[in-house]
């Protein structure tokens, strides 16, 4: 088989072991679920600030718990939302249908440029191949005065023994999800590497995550 074909098929097992309903049922019946997706929905929502008709990208959105969420806060937005598990999309289609979903790759996103005023990318450049392209996709795909907000765990020793336990208990569909290590430096860095400016950065869920706000050069 193919080197890519190789790695592709090997993400698919990955996203295969994520039941498309994780976020919605682990919110549900989950106090640390609850905490940590409530808080950080509840930290994108004040990034996004006032301007309420705007069109919004939701990168990665898995079963689009946090696509739902933006568009609930912003119902005058044009809210979509992407990602390249089709089970997910299928689900967030079904749960959410006044929410267009896409199946597409963070890599090469199918939307002409400038498509969007703000592209948010929750917890997803540490399970993509190439982080970098993505970064670069999200800045084409943006207007002429568009921001990113990117947030992913900020790397720290108490997520890192959080996420030890998580993965080897409760969270166990993550195992070897994660296919690079961040931590805020190495996040901020590629952010500035791919052509950004940092507006404004902010950490949250006891330190153990980053979010930035961002805007191309």
């Amino acid at each position: 088989m193919p080197r890519k074909k190789r790695i592709f098929f090997d993400l698919k097992k990955i996203w295969e072991q994520v039941p498309p309903d994780y976020y919605a049922n682990g919110i549900k019946k989950n106090f640390l679920q609850r905490f940590w997706h409530k808080n950080k929905l509840k930290l994108i929502i004040s990034l996004i600030g006032i301007d309420k008709k705007i069109k919004i990208l939701d990168l990665g959105c898995a079963g689009g718990f946090i696509t739902y969420g933006i568009s609930k806060n912003y119902p005058e937005a044009q809210v979509y939302g992407l990602d390249v598990y089709k089970k997910a999309i299928l689900y967030a289609r079904k749960k959410y249908p006044k929410i267009r979903f896409f199946i597409g790759d963070g890599h090469k996103l199918p939307f002409s440029n400038g498509s969007f005023d703000l592209i948010v990318c929750s917890e997803t450049l540490e399970h993509v191949t190439n982080p970098k392209q993505v970064l670069k996709e999200m800045q084409r795909c943006l207007s002429k005065k568009g921001q990113i907000i990117v947030t992913m765990d900020s790397g720290n020793i108490l997520f890192s023994i959080a996420w030890f336990f998580w993965v080897r208990m409760k969270g166990k569909v993550w195992r070897n999800s994660h296919l690079h290590k961040f931590n805020v430096k190495v996040l901020e860095s590629l952010i500035l590497e791919s052509g950004f400016k940092i507006k404004s950065s902010e950490r949250f869920n006891l330190s153990m995550a980053i979010a930035f706000l961002a805007e191309p050069i």
